[in-house]
């Protein structure tokens, strides 16, 4: 069974049967933004545009490996020290799917919105810790968005095998104002991959920011 996570959980990457989970998708999905129209007779859809992104770090805390969207503004970036986007990590051990610009519009279809697959038997042995997040494009904060879910399982950014692992965030009133969220993160624990479901969200209004934060206050 899936193992649905809480906040602030932290589990081993290890199946039923006591194998290691070591190629699999990290995939969030997340829904469009509804209101009700004039005297409620009918229901507007707003969609919604949230990046996925990681950061590696290595064994000295260093930020050496990144991946995000390349459609962020160079110029942008370069005032956080930060180089162009891509959507495949150095090693080859990550793959991003690309960018969702609007989200389930109809509902949750079952399949994730954006996608990072994922071989822990490739990533370069000096990583230790990756990070992921997820930033809003638009003007819309978390309090609005109706629901974002990060999951781990087997299978392809098509198909899903078997879920491993779920991490479910609602909206809620305490997401007013808050841009970003920092959904969670894989860390190496005596050569053993782990995960840290972290889940807390940010007033930041660009990716530079979120990353900057995390170095700052999460290694």
């Amino acid at each position: 069974m899936a193992i649905n996570l809480t906040k602030g959980q932290k589990i081993d990457l290890r199946k039923e049967t006591g194998a290691k989970l070591t190629s699999f998708c990290v995939g969030v999905n997340w829904g469009a933004i509804e209101t009700k129209g004039f005297l409620g007779l009918s229901t507007n859809k707003q969609s919604v545009d949230l990046d996925l992104s990681c950061i590696l770090i290595d064994e000295n805390n260093n930020l050496c490996d990144h991946i995000y969207s390349p459609l962020y503004n160079i110029d942008f970036l370069q005032q956080f020290g930060l180089p162009k986007g891509k959507l495949v990590s150095l090693d080859g051990a990550l793959r991003h799917t690309g960018d969702d610009l609007q989200g389930d519009s109809g509902g949750d279809d079952g399949l994730d919105n954006e996608i990072l697959t994922v071989d822990l038997s490739k990533i370069d042995p000096k990583i230790s810790k990756i990070f992921f997040f997820l930033n809003n494009v638009g003007q819309e904060d978390f309090s609005q968005i109706p629901y974002s879910k990060i999951r781990m399982y087997e299978g392809t950014p098509t198909q899903v095998k078997e879920v491993f692992a779920s991490y479910n965030v609602s909206a809620e009133s305490s997401y007013s104002g808050k841009k970003a969220l920092i959904l969670g993160k894989l860390y190496k624990r005596n050569d053993e991959w782990k995960f840290d479901a972290i889940g807390d969200p940010t007033p930041d209004t660009f990716l530079g920011q979120t990353i900057h934060l995390i170095i700052k206050s999460y290694l």
